[in-house]
């Protein structure tokens, strides 16, 4: 299995992380990847080495021969705080994005068809009171429109990633993390939009409100119509040394109205966990990629052949990060039938977190 692995975007002092959080589209062998790139602290006594008291840069990153070579630059759109975008709990609480991201207007309509199309989410906190938002890019992301609000849907708060499955030029569903009857994150809602993204509905939870958290959906549509969802899941307690995190994968058959559990692709993804991305391939098979934050430190895959029934045991990206502070990926195909993820890396506790970017073919 052919393995590159390239540098995105990397800056002594610097701590670039959470691709997760943002977006990766692709149109062959062009891609865009948007990430967060905040200021190191090695000194913070926290799972992560950033600054709380300073400011984060929104930065996306353009590659036109595949993922091989990138070039970086500010995310040319609106953001309501300007101290970062989606990283109010990596910031001190006086830092954190106000009340302008409550006055948001509702989209004035968006194609799910259109082939340039691409949208990205944005929210505040994780908890109780969170607010969240989206935008859409119509030109491969040069420009973006919004940020446009997205509605309560019936939770007290939200915690939006970019998961959306277009389902027509004027209807698309959207999962994304809500928080739990507690007010604590969180679990996964599916909602749908039948008007160009206006307006949402909440169709349904997907799984039982968990005992710890099931967040950060990465959904896909088979050729079947069946729908597959891979939910980062944690025990008891998310932030306690010892607690078990692994995949579930949820599937359902009516667009989104009810979903089953179908198995547990990762039994671990290591201290703290891990999302994971989802893709379909050209052949059928599902690929599955996540970072593993216990020794050795790195990126794993998986494949099912059989639409998420089953899976192939471990595939080692790499394994030669210095500590867990890495991973969230974004994976989307090139134009030969090969993929690229993203995630986000290190060498040392020390060093700084950078963007990485590995092409190869499942």
């Amino acid at each position: 299995m052919p393995v590159t692995h390239a540098e995105v975007y990397r800056e002594p002092g610097r701590f670039a992380a959470w691709p997760a959080n943002y977006g990766m589209w692709s149109w062959g062998d062009e891609i865009v990847l948007i990430f967060a790139s905040g200021h190191l602290n090695t000194t913070a006594n926290g799972f992560h080495a950033v600054a709380p008291r300073r400011p984060f840069d929104t930065v996306e990153a353009r590659s036109t021969d595949g993922g091989l070579t990138w070039n970086c630059h500010a995310f040319p759109g609106n953001i309501p705080n300007p101290y970062g975008l989606s990283v109010d709990e990596h910031l001190a609480a006086d830092l954190a994005t106000g009340p302008a991201a409550r006055a948001l207007p509702a989209a004035p309509g968006v194609d799910f068809a259109d082939g340039e199309l691409a949208l990205m989410c944005g929210r505040t906190g994780l908890h109780s009171g969170g607010t969240s938002w989206y935008y859409a890019s119509t030109d491969r992301c040069r420009t973006w429109q919004g940020p446009y609000a997205l509605p309560e849907l019936g939770a007290a708060g939200l915690a939006a990633r970019a998961d959306w499955v277009p389902l027509g030029p004027r209807e698309a569903l959207l999962l994304l993390t809500s928080t739990k009857s507690d007010g604590q994150e969180g679990r996964v809602l599916c909602a749908r939009t039948r008007d160009s993204g206006t307006t949402f509905e909440r169709l349904s939870w997907v799984g039982d409100e968990p005992e710890g958290f099931a967040i950060m959906p990465a959904t896909v549509r088979l050729d079947s119509g069946r729908l597959l969802s891979a939910i980062r899941s944690a025990g008891s307690d998310p932030t306690a040394a010892g607690t078990r995190h692994w995949i579930d994968l949820y599937a359902s058959d009516d667009l989104g109205g009810q979903w089953s559990h179908l198995g547990r692709p990762v039994d671990s993804t290591g201290y703290g966990g891990n999302p994971a991305t989802l893709t379909l391939l050209p052949d059928g098979r599902l690929c599955l990629v996540y970072g593993y934050r216990d020794q050795p430190y790195g990126i794993r895959a998986r494949l099912s052949s059989d639409g998420g029934v089953t899976w192939s045991a471990e595939t080692v990206l790499r394994s030669d990060a210095g500590c867990h502070d890495l991973g969230y990926p974004r994976t989307v195909l090139r134009a030969d039938g090969s993929v690229v993820t993203a995630y986000y890396y290190n060498d040392s506790p020390a060093g700084e977190r950078y963007i990485a970017a590995t092409v190869w073919t499942p």
